[in-house]
Protein backbone atom coordinates (compact mmCIF):
# COMPACT_ATOMS: atom_id res chain seq x y z
CA UNK A 1 0.00 0.00 0.00
CA UNK A 2 0.97 3.66 -0.60
CA UNK A 3 -0.52 6.92 1.26
CA UNK A 4 -1.94 9.55 -0.86
CA UNK A 5 -3.13 12.57 0.21
CA UNK A 6 -6.39 13.26 -2.34
CA UNK A 7 -9.38 15.35 -2.59
CA UNK A 8 -12.93 13.38 -1.67
CA UNK A 9 -13.36 13.16 -5.83
CA UNK A 10 -9.59 11.60 -6.03
CA UNK A 11 -10.33 8.76 -3.71
CA UNK A 12 -13.60 8.02 -5.05
CA UNK A 13 -11.68 7.61 -8.74
CA UNK A 14 -8.87 6.14 -7.07
CA UNK A 15 -11.16 3.20 -5.59
CA UNK A 16 -12.87 3.28 -8.84
CA UNK A 17 -9.27 1.63 -10.22
CA UNK A 18 -8.49 -0.57 -7.69
CA UNK A 19 -12.11 -1.88 -8.01
CA UNK A 20 -10.77 -3.07 -11.45
CA UNK A 21 -13.06 -0.22 -13.36
CA UNK A 22 -13.42 -0.57 -16.63
CA UNK A 23 -15.40 2.18 -17.59
CA UNK A 24 -16.57 5.52 -16.45
CA UNK A 25 -18.98 8.35 -17.80
CA UNK A 26 -20.42 11.61 -16.56
CA UNK A 27 -21.50 14.64 -16.77
CA UNK A 28 -19.66 17.81 -15.23
CA UNK A 29 -21.82 18.83 -12.14
CA UNK A 30 -20.20 20.95 -8.82
CA UNK A 31 -19.56 18.99 -6.61
CA UNK A 32 -18.80 15.74 -8.49
CA UNK A 33 -16.22 16.87 -11.69
CA UNK A 34 -12.97 15.79 -10.43
CA UNK A 35 -13.94 12.07 -10.25
CA UNK A 36 -13.84 11.89 -14.10
CA UNK A 37 -10.83 14.60 -14.31
CA UNK A 38 -8.88 12.13 -12.25
CA UNK A 39 -9.60 9.08 -13.92
CA UNK A 40 -8.13 10.39 -16.77
CA UNK A 41 -5.02 11.27 -15.12
CA UNK A 42 -4.48 8.27 -13.84
CA UNK A 43 -5.74 5.72 -16.30
CA UNK A 44 -3.19 5.39 -18.87
CA UNK A 45 -6.03 4.30 -21.37
CA UNK A 46 -6.74 1.58 -19.70
CA UNK A 47 -10.39 2.67 -18.65
CA UNK A 48 -12.52 4.25 -21.18
CA UNK A 49 -13.74 7.35 -20.05
CA UNK A 50 -15.85 10.23 -21.29
CA UNK A 51 -17.79 13.23 -20.60
CA UNK A 52 -20.85 12.74 -22.24
CA UNK A 53 -23.27 15.31 -23.69
CA UNK A 54 -25.56 14.36 -20.60
CA UNK A 55 -26.56 12.73 -17.53
CA UNK A 56 -29.31 9.80 -19.45
CA UNK A 57 -26.08 9.32 -22.32
CA UNK A 58 -23.54 9.37 -19.49
CA UNK A 59 -26.10 6.89 -17.72
CA UNK A 60 -26.81 4.46 -20.39
CA UNK A 61 -23.39 4.44 -21.87
CA UNK A 62 -22.28 2.80 -18.19
CA UNK A 63 -25.34 0.27 -18.37
CA UNK A 64 -24.13 -1.48 -22.02
CA UNK A 65 -20.96 -1.67 -20.56
CA UNK A 66 -22.09 -3.70 -17.15
CA UNK A 67 -24.36 -5.59 -19.94
CA UNK A 68 -20.80 -7.23 -20.81
CA UNK A 69 -20.12 -7.95 -17.16
CA UNK A 70 -17.35 -5.07 -17.43
CA UNK A 71 -17.44 -2.62 -14.04
CA UNK A 72 -18.99 0.33 -14.66
CA UNK A 73 -19.17 3.93 -13.12
CA UNK A 74 -21.28 6.97 -13.64
CA UNK A 75 -20.67 10.06 -12.36
CA UNK A 76 -23.30 13.26 -11.56
CA UNK A 77 -24.82 15.55 -9.09
CA UNK A 78 -27.73 15.36 -7.65
CA UNK A 79 -29.69 17.37 -10.04
CA UNK A 80 -27.75 15.21 -12.89
CA UNK A 81 -29.67 12.02 -10.98
CA UNK A 82 -33.08 13.93 -12.44
CA UNK A 83 -31.96 14.28 -16.11
CA UNK A 84 -30.68 10.31 -15.44
CA UNK A 85 -34.11 9.13 -13.90
CA UNK A 86 -35.66 7.22 -16.85
CA UNK A 87 -33.38 4.88 -17.53
CA UNK A 88 -31.82 4.41 -14.25
CA UNK A 89 -35.69 3.46 -12.83
CA UNK A 90 -35.75 0.65 -15.46
CA UNK A 91 -32.29 -0.11 -14.95
CA UNK A 92 -33.27 -0.67 -11.48
CA UNK A 93 -35.61 -3.96 -12.89
CA UNK A 94 -33.76 -4.82 -15.60
CA UNK A 95 -30.29 -5.18 -13.23
CA UNK A 96 -26.92 -5.48 -14.15
CA UNK A 97 -24.23 -8.51 -14.71
CA UNK A 98 -21.08 -6.67 -14.02
CA UNK A 99 -20.52 -4.17 -11.17
CA UNK A 100 -22.50 -0.49 -11.91
CA UNK A 101 -21.57 2.04 -9.84
CA UNK A 102 -23.88 5.35 -9.50
CA UNK A 103 -22.56 8.72 -7.99
CA UNK A 104 -24.66 11.23 -7.21
CA UNK A 105 -22.66 13.97 -5.25
CA UNK A 106 -25.11 16.04 -3.14
CA UNK A 107 -25.25 19.66 -2.44
CA UNK A 108 -26.56 20.53 1.09
CA UNK A 109 -26.76 24.30 1.37
CA UNK A 110 -27.30 23.78 -2.02
CA UNK A 111 -23.93 25.62 -2.43
CA UNK A 112 -23.67 25.48 -6.45
CA UNK A 113 -27.40 23.52 -7.26
CA UNK A 114 -31.26 24.94 -7.90
CA UNK A 115 -32.25 22.11 -5.35
CA UNK A 116 -31.12 20.45 -1.83
CA UNK A 117 -32.67 17.23 -2.67
CA UNK A 118 -31.93 13.73 -1.53
CA UNK A 119 -30.24 11.18 -3.12
CA UNK A 120 -30.95 8.74 -0.29
CA UNK A 121 -34.69 9.07 -1.23
CA UNK A 122 -33.78 8.55 -4.71
CA UNK A 123 -32.34 5.35 -4.07
CA UNK A 124 -35.59 4.41 -2.09
CA UNK A 125 -37.48 5.19 -4.87
CA UNK A 126 -35.65 3.04 -7.61
CA UNK A 127 -34.85 0.29 -4.73
CA UNK A 128 -31.52 0.34 -5.23
CA UNK A 129 -28.49 0.08 -2.08
CA UNK A 130 -27.01 2.95 -1.10
CA UNK A 131 -23.51 3.87 0.40
CA UNK A 132 -23.35 7.07 2.05
CA UNK A 133 -19.22 7.80 2.96
CA UNK A 134 -18.14 10.17 5.37
CA UNK A 135 -15.01 11.32 4.52
CA UNK A 136 -12.34 10.69 1.63
CA UNK A 137 -11.17 7.99 2.83
CA UNK A 138 -14.14 5.79 3.40
CA UNK A 139 -15.51 7.13 -0.20
CA UNK A 140 -12.45 4.77 -1.48
CA UNK A 141 -13.12 1.77 0.34
CA UNK A 142 -16.62 2.37 -0.53
CA UNK A 143 -16.91 2.79 -3.83
CA UNK A 144 -15.09 -1.00 -3.72
CA UNK A 145 -17.91 -2.08 -1.63
CA UNK A 146 -20.14 -0.94 -4.09
CA UNK A 147 -18.75 -2.63 -6.86
CA UNK A 148 -19.04 -5.90 -5.09
CA UNK A 149 -22.75 -5.28 -3.79
CA UNK A 150 -23.40 -4.29 -7.25
CA UNK A 151 -21.93 -7.44 -8.87
CA UNK A 152 -23.39 -10.13 -5.96
CA UNK A 153 -27.03 -8.83 -6.37
CA UNK A 154 -26.94 -7.49 -9.88
CA UNK A 155 -28.25 -4.56 -9.47
CA UNK A 156 -26.87 -0.52 -9.79
CA UNK A 157 -25.37 0.47 -6.51
CA UNK A 158 -25.34 4.71 -5.31
CA UNK A 159 -22.79 5.94 -3.66
CA UNK A 160 -23.66 9.15 -2.42
CA UNK A 161 -20.72 11.97 -1.25
CA UNK A 162 -21.64 15.26 -0.44
CA UNK A 163 -20.10 18.54 -1.01
CA UNK A 164 -17.84 18.19 2.18
CA UNK A 165 -17.01 14.78 1.35
CA UNK A 166 -16.08 15.33 -2.53
CA UNK A 167 -13.63 18.29 -1.43
CA UNK A 168 -12.65 17.58 1.39
CA UNK A 169 -8.76 16.07 1.35
CA UNK A 170 -7.40 13.08 3.19
CA UNK A 171 -4.68 11.04 3.33
CA UNK A 172 -5.92 7.17 1.60
CA UNK A 173 -4.04 3.95 1.87
CA UNK A 174 -4.18 2.83 -1.80
CA UNK A 175 -3.85 -0.73 -2.31
CA UNK A 176 -1.68 -1.74 -5.67
CA UNK A 177 -3.91 -1.75 -8.72
CA UNK A 178 -4.48 -4.81 -10.49
CA UNK A 179 -6.26 -3.43 -13.94
CA UNK A 180 -9.28 -2.96 -15.42
CA UNK A 181 -11.30 -6.66 -14.54
CA UNK A 182 -11.76 -8.92 -17.24
CA UNK A 183 -14.99 -9.52 -18.06
CA UNK A 184 -16.69 -12.06 -20.56
CA UNK A 185 -18.77 -9.64 -22.85
CA UNK A 186 -22.44 -9.06 -23.77
CA UNK A 187 -24.47 -12.25 -23.67
CA UNK A 188 -27.47 -11.91 -25.74
CA UNK A 189 -30.63 -12.98 -23.70
CA UNK A 190 -34.03 -10.71 -24.68
CA UNK A 191 -35.83 -12.31 -21.53
CA UNK A 192 -33.45 -10.37 -19.41
CA UNK A 193 -32.22 -7.53 -21.22
CA UNK A 194 -35.18 -6.65 -22.80
CA UNK A 195 -37.72 -4.86 -20.27
CA UNK A 196 -41.55 -6.03 -20.70
CA UNK A 197 -44.16 -5.74 -18.55
CA UNK A 198 -43.93 -9.27 -17.67
CA UNK A 199 -40.22 -8.78 -16.81
CA UNK A 200 -40.88 -5.72 -14.67
CA UNK A 201 -43.38 -7.21 -12.75
CA UNK A 202 -41.29 -10.81 -12.11
CA UNK A 203 -38.40 -8.29 -11.39
CA UNK A 204 -40.33 -5.96 -9.10
CA UNK A 205 -41.20 -9.16 -6.55
CA UNK A 206 -37.44 -10.08 -6.63
CA UNK A 207 -35.92 -6.63 -5.94
CA UNK A 208 -38.38 -6.76 -2.66
CA UNK A 209 -37.40 -9.92 -1.21
CA UNK A 210 -33.30 -8.99 -2.56
CA UNK A 211 -33.42 -6.19 -0.81
CA UNK A 212 -34.36 -7.37 2.03
CA UNK A 213 -31.11 -9.91 2.12
CA UNK A 214 -29.43 -6.97 1.05
CA UNK A 215 -30.49 -5.45 4.76
CA UNK A 216 -29.55 -8.02 6.35
CA UNK A 217 -25.74 -8.09 4.87
CA UNK A 218 -25.87 -4.39 5.51
CA UNK A 219 -26.53 -4.83 9.44
CA UNK A 220 -23.02 -6.77 9.39
CA UNK A 221 -21.12 -3.93 7.27
CA UNK A 222 -17.92 -2.51 8.70
CA UNK A 223 -18.86 0.75 8.43
CA UNK A 224 -22.53 0.59 10.66
CA UNK A 225 -20.89 1.15 13.76
CA UNK A 226 -22.24 2.22 17.36
CA UNK A 227 -19.74 3.49 19.64
CA UNK A 228 -20.82 3.65 23.70
CA UNK A 229 -23.58 2.90 25.82
CA UNK A 230 -25.38 5.84 26.94
CA UNK A 231 -29.56 5.61 27.24
CA UNK A 232 -29.17 8.67 24.96
CA UNK A 233 -27.93 8.18 21.78
CA UNK A 234 -27.53 10.17 18.20
CA UNK A 235 -27.71 8.60 15.12
CA UNK A 236 -26.02 9.91 11.89
CA UNK A 237 -24.77 8.95 8.12
CA UNK A 238 -22.50 10.59 6.01
CA UNK A 239 -20.66 13.95 7.00
CA UNK A 240 -23.00 14.29 9.60
CA UNK A 241 -21.34 11.61 11.49
CA UNK A 242 -17.85 12.86 11.31
CA UNK A 243 -18.69 16.39 12.88
CA UNK A 244 -21.40 14.68 15.68
CA UNK A 245 -18.36 12.14 16.24
CA UNK A 246 -15.86 15.19 16.58
CA UNK A 247 -18.11 17.17 19.20
CA UNK A 248 -19.00 14.29 21.04
CA UNK A 249 -15.50 12.48 21.67
CA UNK A 250 -15.35 14.80 25.15
CA UNK A 251 -18.53 13.33 26.01
CA UNK A 252 -17.64 10.68 28.82
CA UNK A 253 -21.14 8.77 28.68
CA UNK A 254 -22.80 8.84 25.13
CA UNK A 255 -23.64 6.18 22.23
CA UNK A 256 -22.92 7.36 19.01
CA UNK A 257 -24.83 5.11 15.77
CA UNK A 258 -23.36 5.26 12.52
CA UNK A 259 -25.35 4.49 9.52
CA UNK A 260 -23.20 4.18 6.56
CA UNK A 261 -25.66 2.50 4.08
CA UNK A 262 -29.05 4.14 4.56
CA UNK A 263 -30.70 1.92 1.88
CA UNK A 264 -31.94 -0.94 2.24
CA UNK A 265 -32.15 0.00 6.07
CA UNK A 266 -29.96 -2.17 8.31
CA UNK A 267 -32.52 -3.50 10.43
CA UNK A 268 -31.03 -5.77 12.84
CA UNK A 269 -28.05 -3.71 13.10
CA UNK A 270 -29.71 -0.94 14.55
CA UNK A 271 -32.42 -3.12 16.99
CA UNK A 272 -28.65 -3.88 18.42
CA UNK A 273 -27.73 -0.62 18.46
CA UNK A 274 -30.77 0.64 20.33
CA UNK A 275 -30.69 -1.73 22.78
CA UNK A 276 -31.43 0.04 26.43
CA UNK A 277 -31.97 3.30 24.70
CA UNK A 278 -34.71 5.67 25.83
CA UNK A 279 -33.99 8.75 23.15
CA UNK A 280 -32.97 8.79 19.80
CA UNK A 281 -31.35 12.41 17.98
CA UNK A 282 -30.84 12.19 14.33
CA UNK A 283 -28.71 14.42 13.02
CA UNK A 284 -28.25 14.28 8.98
CA UNK A 285 -28.59 15.78 5.67
CA UNK A 286 -30.66 16.80 4.19
CA UNK A 287 -34.40 15.03 4.67
CA UNK A 288 -35.10 13.02 7.68
CA UNK A 289 -34.51 10.03 6.09
CA UNK A 290 -32.57 8.13 9.38
CA UNK A 291 -35.04 9.55 11.35
CA UNK A 292 -38.15 8.01 9.06
CA UNK A 293 -36.46 4.91 9.60
CA UNK A 294 -35.64 4.53 12.98
CA UNK A 295 -39.38 5.81 13.60
CA UNK A 296 -40.82 2.52 11.47
CA UNK A 297 -38.67 0.54 13.19
CA UNK A 298 -39.68 1.57 16.82
CA UNK A 299 -43.13 1.56 15.60
CA UNK A 300 -42.97 -2.04 14.20
CA UNK A 301 -41.23 -3.36 17.06
CA UNK A 302 -42.92 -1.51 19.57
CA UNK A 303 -39.78 -0.09 21.10
CA UNK A 304 -40.50 2.61 23.62
CA UNK A 305 -37.93 5.04 22.06
CA UNK A 306 -38.24 8.93 22.00
CA UNK A 307 -37.14 9.77 18.35
CA UNK A 308 -36.07 13.58 17.62
CA UNK A 309 -34.55 15.46 14.57
CA UNK A 310 -35.97 17.23 11.63
CA UNK A 311 -39.37 16.00 12.05
CA UNK A 312 -39.49 18.21 15.63
CA UNK A 313 -37.12 20.50 15.02
CA UNK A 314 -34.36 19.78 16.88
CA UNK A 315 -32.53 19.83 13.68
CA UNK A 316 -32.48 22.05 10.97
CA UNK A 317 -35.20 21.05 8.39
CA UNK A 318 -33.15 22.46 5.13
CA UNK A 319 -29.27 23.49 4.43
CA UNK A 320 -26.11 21.92 5.14
CA UNK A 321 -24.71 20.87 8.45
CA UNK A 322 -21.96 21.94 10.18
CA UNK A 323 -19.49 21.56 13.37
CA UNK A 324 -22.25 25.18 14.77
CA UNK A 325 -25.04 22.71 14.18
CA UNK A 326 -23.49 19.87 15.77
CA UNK A 327 -22.63 21.75 18.96
CA UNK A 328 -25.65 23.40 18.95
CA UNK A 329 -28.42 20.32 18.33
CA UNK A 330 -26.58 17.95 20.22
CA UNK A 331 -25.74 19.72 22.86
CA UNK A 332 -29.08 20.66 23.59
CA UNK A 333 -29.93 16.56 23.68
CA UNK A 334 -27.40 16.02 26.21
CA UNK A 335 -28.38 18.83 28.55
CA UNK A 336 -25.41 21.14 27.77
CA UNK A 337 -25.76 23.30 25.06
CA UNK A 338 -24.11 26.78 26.42
CA UNK A 339 -20.86 24.13 27.69
CA UNK A 340 -20.23 22.99 23.94
CA UNK A 341 -21.91 24.90 21.77
CA UNK A 342 -19.36 28.30 22.55
CA UNK A 343 -16.34 26.65 21.46
CA UNK A 344 -17.33 26.13 17.85
CA UNK A 345 -19.47 29.30 17.22
CA UNK A 346 -17.49 32.48 18.47
CA UNK A 347 -16.46 33.77 15.20
CA UNK A 348 -16.98 36.72 13.17
CA UNK A 349 -19.28 36.24 10.61
CA UNK A 350 -18.07 35.86 6.88
CA UNK A 351 -18.22 39.16 4.93
CA UNK A 352 -21.15 38.77 1.93
CA UNK A 353 -19.32 37.99 -1.60
CA UNK A 354 -22.17 37.21 -3.89
CA UNK A 355 -20.90 35.35 -7.04
CA UNK A 356 -20.62 37.82 -10.55
CA UNK A 357 -19.85 37.50 -13.54
CA UNK A 358 -15.77 37.40 -14.10
CA UNK A 359 -14.21 41.04 -15.28
CA UNK A 360 -14.17 40.60 -19.04
CA UNK A 361 -16.72 37.92 -18.99
CA UNK A 362 -18.24 37.68 -22.77
CA UNK A 363 -21.31 37.18 -21.21
CA UNK A 364 -21.54 40.07 -20.15
CA UNK A 365 -21.38 41.91 -23.31
CA UNK A 366 -24.50 39.47 -25.12
CA UNK A 367 -26.65 40.36 -22.20
CA UNK A 368 -25.96 44.17 -22.48
CA UNK A 369 -26.24 44.40 -25.94
CA UNK A 370 -29.85 42.57 -25.88
CA UNK A 371 -30.62 44.76 -23.11
CA UNK A 372 -29.67 47.96 -25.00
CA UNK A 373 -31.23 46.78 -28.40
CA UNK A 374 -34.25 45.97 -26.47
CA UNK A 375 -34.63 49.49 -24.56
CA UNK A 376 -38.27 50.29 -23.90
CA UNK A 377 -39.74 47.26 -25.16
CA UNK A 378 -41.78 44.24 -23.95
CA UNK A 379 -39.31 41.26 -23.42
CA UNK A 380 -38.87 37.83 -21.44
CA UNK A 381 -35.28 36.98 -20.54
CA UNK A 382 -35.22 33.00 -20.53
CA UNK A 383 -32.02 31.77 -18.28
CA UNK A 384 -30.53 28.51 -18.20
CA UNK A 385 -27.88 26.94 -15.88
CA UNK A 386 -24.65 27.91 -16.23
CA UNK A 387 -22.02 31.25 -15.32
CA UNK A 388 -24.86 32.98 -17.78
CA UNK A 389 -27.22 32.33 -14.24
CA UNK A 390 -25.00 35.24 -13.17
CA UNK A 391 -26.67 37.53 -15.47
CA UNK A 392 -29.73 37.90 -13.16
CA UNK A 393 -27.69 40.59 -11.02
CA UNK A 394 -27.71 44.16 -10.80
CA UNK A 395 -26.89 46.04 -13.27
CA UNK A 396 -27.35 43.38 -15.80
CA UNK A 397 -31.26 42.02 -13.97
CA UNK A 398 -31.07 39.77 -17.47
CA UNK A 399 -32.99 36.60 -16.18
CA UNK A 400 -36.47 36.24 -15.87
CA UNK A 401 -36.23 32.92 -15.20
CA UNK A 402 -34.13 29.94 -14.42
CA UNK A 403 -35.74 26.71 -13.52
CA UNK A 404 -33.19 24.09 -15.07
CA UNK A 405 -30.70 22.53 -17.63
CA UNK A 406 -32.10 23.25 -21.33
CA UNK A 407 -35.46 25.04 -19.45
CA UNK A 408 -35.11 28.15 -20.66
CA UNK A 409 -35.26 27.50 -24.40
CA UNK A 410 -39.03 26.18 -23.91
CA UNK A 411 -39.74 28.47 -21.56
CA UNK A 412 -39.14 31.34 -24.04
CA UNK A 413 -41.48 29.41 -26.16
CA UNK A 414 -44.48 29.47 -23.33
CA UNK A 415 -44.10 33.08 -23.64
CA UNK A 416 -44.46 33.55 -26.73
CA UNK A 417 -47.12 31.51 -27.20
CA UNK A 418 -49.01 33.69 -24.88
CA UNK A 419 -47.97 37.40 -25.09
CA UNK A 420 -47.56 37.47 -29.16
CA UNK A 421 -46.47 41.92 -28.05
CA UNK A 422 -43.38 40.75 -26.27
CA UNK A 423 -40.59 39.07 -27.58
CA UNK A 424 -39.13 35.95 -25.74
CA UNK A 425 -35.29 35.39 -25.24
CA UNK A 426 -33.77 32.41 -24.14
CA UNK A 427 -30.51 32.44 -23.27
CA UNK A 428 -28.14 29.29 -23.38
CA UNK A 429 -24.34 28.12 -22.96
CA UNK A 430 -22.62 26.16 -25.59
CA UNK A 431 -22.27 23.12 -23.25
CA UNK A 432 -26.14 22.89 -22.37
CA UNK A 433 -27.12 23.85 -25.79
CA UNK A 434 -25.87 20.19 -26.25
CA UNK A 435 -26.62 18.15 -23.01
CA UNK A 436 -30.13 19.42 -22.94
CA UNK A 437 -30.85 22.44 -25.38
CA UNK A 438 -31.58 20.95 -28.78
CA UNK A 439 -34.74 19.61 -27.72
CA UNK A 440 -36.42 22.52 -26.88
CA UNK A 441 -35.04 24.43 -30.47
CA UNK A 442 -37.00 20.86 -32.14
CA UNK A 443 -40.26 21.99 -30.06
CA UNK A 444 -39.51 25.81 -31.12
CA UNK A 445 -39.39 24.87 -34.61
CA UNK A 446 -41.56 22.02 -35.31
CA UNK A 447 -44.32 24.10 -33.25
CA UNK A 448 -44.20 27.66 -34.71
CA UNK A 449 -43.00 29.55 -31.86
CA UNK A 450 -41.91 33.06 -32.02
CA UNK A 451 -38.77 33.84 -30.21
CA UNK A 452 -34.53 34.43 -30.23
CA UNK A 453 -32.57 32.00 -28.84
CA UNK A 454 -29.36 33.31 -27.85
CA UNK A 455 -26.29 30.35 -27.51
CA UNK A 456 -23.07 32.45 -25.22
CA UNK A 457 -20.66 30.19 -26.93
CA UNK A 458 -17.46 30.85 -24.50
CA UNK A 459 -15.56 27.68 -25.96
CA UNK A 460 -15.93 25.52 -22.69
CA UNK A 461 -17.72 23.74 -19.51
CA UNK A 462 -16.80 26.94 -17.27
CA UNK A 463 -18.86 27.01 -14.74
CA UNK A 464 -18.14 23.39 -13.52
CA UNK A 465 -14.46 23.63 -14.33
CA UNK A 466 -13.82 24.33 -18.07
CA UNK A 467 -14.64 20.71 -19.22
CA UNK A 468 -14.91 19.58 -23.02
CA UNK A 469 -17.71 19.05 -25.03
CA UNK A 470 -19.07 18.21 -28.18
CA UNK A 471 -18.26 22.05 -29.70
CA UNK A 472 -14.71 22.27 -28.43
CA UNK A 473 -12.82 19.68 -31.00
CA UNK A 474 -11.55 17.39 -28.12
CA UNK A 475 -12.38 14.65 -25.34
CA UNK A 476 -11.88 14.17 -21.86
CA UNK A 477 -8.43 12.19 -22.75
CA UNK A 478 -7.36 15.48 -24.60
CA UNK A 479 -7.58 13.89 -27.49
CA UNK A 480 -8.90 15.13 -30.85
CA UNK A 481 -12.84 14.86 -31.31
CA UNK A 482 -15.01 15.43 -34.07
CA UNK A 483 -16.37 19.29 -33.86
CA UNK A 484 -19.43 19.66 -33.86
CA UNK A 485 -20.95 23.22 -35.41
CA UNK A 486 -23.95 24.97 -33.34
CA UNK A 487 -24.72 26.74 -36.81
CA UNK A 488 -24.99 23.37 -38.62
CA UNK A 489 -27.02 22.16 -35.88
CA UNK A 490 -29.50 24.91 -35.89
CA UNK A 491 -29.30 24.89 -39.55
CA UNK A 492 -30.61 21.17 -39.87
CA UNK A 493 -33.22 21.57 -37.45
CA UNK A 494 -34.24 24.71 -39.36
CA UNK A 495 -33.80 27.88 -37.66
CA UNK A 496 -34.82 30.43 -39.49
CA UNK A 497 -32.11 32.81 -39.05
CA UNK A 498 -28.84 32.38 -37.49
CA UNK A 499 -26.03 35.40 -36.73
CA UNK A 500 -22.80 35.11 -35.29
CA UNK A 501 -21.67 38.14 -33.24
CA UNK A 502 -19.11 38.78 -30.88
CA UNK A 503 -20.41 40.00 -27.94
CA UNK A 504 -17.40 42.02 -26.99
CA UNK A 505 -18.16 44.21 -30.40
CA UNK A 506 -21.05 46.19 -28.63
CA UNK A 507 -21.97 47.68 -31.80
CA UNK A 508 -22.64 44.28 -34.10
CA UNK A 509 -23.79 42.95 -31.16
CA UNK A 510 -27.00 45.35 -30.96
CA UNK A 511 -27.50 45.03 -34.71
CA UNK A 512 -27.70 41.26 -34.58
CA UNK A 513 -30.34 41.55 -31.92
CA UNK A 514 -31.90 44.55 -33.23
CA UNK A 515 -32.44 42.32 -36.84
CA UNK A 516 -33.64 38.97 -35.41
CA UNK A 517 -36.18 41.46 -33.15
CA UNK A 518 -38.02 42.26 -36.41
CA UNK A 519 -38.52 38.96 -38.15
CA UNK A 520 -41.12 36.45 -36.99
CA UNK A 521 -40.30 32.44 -36.31
CA UNK A 522 -37.53 30.73 -34.13
CA UNK A 523 -33.98 32.77 -34.67
CA UNK A 524 -30.58 32.40 -33.10
CA UNK A 525 -28.04 34.78 -32.25
CA UNK A 526 -24.60 32.57 -31.55
CA UNK A 527 -22.69 35.22 -28.85
CA UNK A 528 -18.79 33.75 -29.73
CA UNK A 529 -16.60 34.51 -27.62
CA UNK A 530 -13.68 32.58 -25.68
CA UNK A 531 -13.75 31.91 -21.50
CA UNK A 532 -11.97 34.71 -20.21
CA UNK A 533 -10.57 31.94 -17.57
CA UNK A 534 -8.73 30.35 -20.28
CA UNK A 535 -8.15 32.99 -22.94
CA UNK A 536 -6.19 35.15 -19.89
CA UNK A 537 -5.52 38.41 -22.47
CA UNK A 538 -2.69 40.56 -20.66
CA UNK A 539 -4.11 44.04 -22.52
CA UNK A 540 -5.67 46.55 -19.43
CA UNK A 541 -8.39 49.47 -20.72
CA UNK A 542 -7.50 52.85 -18.57
CA UNK A 543 -9.14 55.87 -17.77
CA UNK A 544 -8.12 59.21 -19.69
CA UNK A 545 -7.63 62.49 -17.60
CA UNK A 546 -11.13 63.53 -19.70
CA UNK A 547 -13.61 62.05 -17.51
CA UNK A 548 -16.26 63.16 -16.09
CA UNK A 549 -16.97 60.93 -13.06
CA UNK A 550 -20.20 60.17 -14.11
CA UNK A 551 -20.11 56.30 -13.01
CA UNK A 552 -22.06 55.08 -16.17
CA UNK A 553 -19.63 52.76 -16.95
CA UNK A 554 -20.11 51.25 -13.24
CA UNK A 555 -23.71 51.31 -13.58
CA UNK A 556 -24.45 50.12 -16.48
CA UNK A 557 -22.50 47.14 -16.39
CA UNK A 558 -21.44 45.90 -13.19
CA UNK A 559 -17.68 44.54 -14.29
CA UNK A 560 -15.92 44.00 -10.60
CA UNK A 561 -13.00 45.72 -12.33
CA UNK A 562 -14.34 48.88 -12.13
CA UNK A 563 -14.16 50.46 -8.81
CA UNK A 564 -14.41 53.87 -7.51
CA UNK A 565 -11.29 55.09 -5.40
CA UNK A 566 -11.45 58.17 -3.02
CA UNK A 567 -14.81 59.35 -4.93
CA UNK A 568 -12.97 58.91 -8.27
CA UNK A 569 -14.26 56.17 -11.21
CA UNK A 570 -10.61 53.45 -11.62
CA UNK A 571 -10.11 50.43 -13.33
CA UNK A 572 -8.53 47.36 -11.04
CA UNK A 573 -5.57 46.56 -13.06
CA UNK A 574 -5.17 43.45 -11.21
CA UNK A 575 -8.55 42.35 -12.81
CA UNK A 576 -9.05 44.14 -15.84
CA UNK A 577 -8.41 41.91 -19.32
CA UNK A 578 -8.90 44.80 -21.60
CA UNK A 579 -11.96 43.47 -22.82
CA UNK A 580 -13.39 47.34 -24.01
CA UNK A 581 -16.88 47.04 -23.19
CA UNK A 582 -16.91 49.60 -21.09
CA UNK A 583 -15.14 51.71 -23.44
CA UNK A 584 -17.93 50.87 -25.85
CA UNK A 585 -20.47 52.34 -22.99
CA UNK A 586 -18.44 55.65 -21.70
CA UNK A 587 -20.25 58.76 -22.97
CA UNK A 588 -17.68 60.63 -22.80
CA UNK A 589 -14.66 58.33 -24.70
CA UNK A 590 -12.72 58.60 -21.30
CA UNK A 591 -11.88 55.24 -21.48
CA UNK A 592 -8.94 53.40 -23.78
CA UNK A 593 -9.35 49.67 -24.61
CA UNK A 594 -6.94 46.88 -25.02
CA UNK A 595 -3.67 48.51 -26.27
CA UNK A 596 -4.47 51.43 -26.27
CA UNK A 597 -2.79 52.88 -23.11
Amino acid sequence: MKKEYVMGNGAIALGALAAGVNLAAGYPGTPSSEIIETLAKRTNGEVYLEWSVNEKAAMEVACAGAYTGARAMVTMKQMGLNVAADPFMSLAYVGVKGGMVVVSADDPGPISSQTEQDTRRFGEFARVPVFDPASPEEAYEMVQDAFACSEKYGTPVILRPTTRVCHAYGTVDCRENSGPKEYEGFVKDSGRWVIFPKLANANHRMIEERNAVIGRDFSEYSFNTVTGSSRKAVVAGGVSYAYAREFMKDYPDYRLIRVATPYPFPEDFMLKALEGVDEVLCFEELSPFLEEKVLQLAGKHNLNIRVSGKLDGKVPAAGENSADIAAEAIGKFFGAPAARSGDYTDKPELPARPPVLCAGCPHRGAFYAVKKAMEGKKSYFCGDIGCYTLGNAMPLDMVDTCLCMGAGVTMAQGFSHMDEEGTAFAFIGDSTFFASGITGVVNAVYNEADMILCVLDNSTTAMTGHQPHPGTGRNIMGEIAPKVSIEKVLEGIGVSRIITADPLNLGESMAAVKECAGEKGVKAIIFRSPCIALSKPSEKCTIRENCVNCKLCIREIGCPALVTIDGQTAIDRNLCTGCGLCASVCPVDAIGGAGDE
